[in-house]
């Protein structure tokens, strides 16, 4: 077996799932205003990063900080809630320009439903 050639090891590590349908190569949000543009561009490298994940990465480390949000007393599980409410909301705001007004309502609630719990949380709920 022949050693690998110099930038096949990068090749390899960057081919991981495909991108999604209808990707542009410049995802930014045209005549955006100075703060989506500022959110996108620092969201490149970790939505990338997240892109090159398992699929089921995501979804495991959200359900185990909202289970330990709802178990854990005081700050502790309010703290876990609002990592939630964070990834959450930067999602949320992230694809709104793209999203109908009935996508947009499920996304306001989550984001309200999980900052609800996070003040029971502090509250002693």
């Amino acid at each position: 077996m022949a050693p690998p050639e110099h930038g096949d090891e990068k090749r390899r590590q960057d081919q991981g799932r495909p991108l999604p349908e209808g990707a542009a190569p410049d995802p930014r949000t045209e005549g955006a205003g100075r703060l989506r543009r500022s959110v996108e561009e620092r969201s490149a490298v970790p939505l990338v990063w997240l892109h090159q994940q398992p699929r089921w990465l995501a979804p495991l480390v959200l359900g185990a900080l909202f289970v330990a949000g709802l178990m854990a007393p005081g700050l502790v599980g309010a703290l876990c809630l609002l990592l939630v409410t964070a990834f959450l909301v930067w999602l949320a705001f992230l694809t709104w320009p793209s999203l109908s007004a009935q996508q947009r309502v499920p996304r306001v609630l989550m984001v309200v439903v999980v900052l609800v719990l996070a003040v029971a949380r502090v509250l002693g709920y």
